[in-house]
């Protein structure tokens, strides 16, 4: 399996490292178009989207794949990456320079490797989590190489938590971090895995924000929280997830999943 993780990491640093180059040029300079969901979608999106599927066919051809801009059933394959081209694609078409390519491995439904790039920001964090899965290999989780841990510290005034666009109701209350809105899903929830930040939010991710990012967390020793009942993983083949929203926490410490759930539970209710 050694040399299998070596083949995937590079694979993802290459590519990303490729299309980063490429779209840098595209930063504020193209004009989005809104799909049924609200969320926008640029020219570039699709050909990033098209780019990487184009490169894990000739890399691993017998891997899966779920994409947020063509794909979306999740198929009846051991392995399969799940694609998000362009996170934060409102930052990349205002020129605001937060915005990543994010990469996630699966494992008959669990993700088991993470790598995300902010090509702007030269950030590239990456994970390995392989829970039940059987599988080993390297463990951990890197931001440019270097390993990284969620936070030990306790919540307070000079302590950030991260919301995302649509949580803002959770501001109706007193909260006792100091917050924090990116504007990128993988982003928010990365911060939390490098330390930065306590806990985040996300309010209505779908799989693609969120499969890569899960892996690094939880190999940074942070936990992630579906706020539904249900679990997150593993997937179901055959299934539809192109609308399936994954509202969810983050947080740095398992014993604080107690203490801020009730505080974001709202976003659900």
């Amino acid at each position: 399996m050694e040399q299998f993780w070596r083949e995937v990491l590079t694979f993802c640093q290459t590519t990303t490292q490729k299309l980063g180059h490429h779209l840098g040029a595209d930063v504020g300079q193209i004009s989005p178009t809104q799909k049924e969901d609200g969320s926008l979608v640029t020219e570039a999106d699709r050909w990033a989207d098209q780019t990487i599927q184009e490169a894990i066919a000739a890399q691993f051809p017998d891997h899966g794949v779920l994409t947020e801009e063509t794909t979306h059933i999740f198929p009846k394959t051991d392995w399969c990456w799940i694609i998000d081209p362009i996170d934060g694609t409102t930052n990349f078409t205002r020129g605001i320079p937060i915005w990543g390519i994010s990469l996630g491995l699966l494992y008959r439904g669990t993700p088991v490797f993470g790598f995300v790039h902010f090509p702007q920001l030269q950030h590239s964090f990456y994970g390995y989590w392989y829970g039940e899965t059987g599988l080993t290999g390297p463990e951990g989780a890197y931001l440019n190489g270097k390993p990284i841990h969620t936070s030990s510290d306790q919540p307070s005034k000079s302590h950030l938590f991260n919301l995302c666009a649509r949580s803002t109701q959770i501001l109706k209350q007193p909260f006792p971090c100091k917050i924090r809105m990116i504007g990128v899903a993988s982003y928010n929830i990365l911060l939390v895995a490098c330390g930065a930040a306590l806990g985040g939010v996300e309010a209505t991710p779908k799989i693609w924000d969120i499969a890569a990012v899960w892996v690094i967390v939880n190999s940074a020793g942070g936990v992630f929280v579906s706020l539904k009942d249900d679990p997150i993983f593993p997937l179901t083949i055959g299934q539809d997830y192109g609308t399936k929203p994954f509202p969810c926490l983050v947080v740095s410490q398992p014993e604080l999943v107690p203490f801020f759930k009730p505080l974001v539970q709202c976003i659900v209710s």
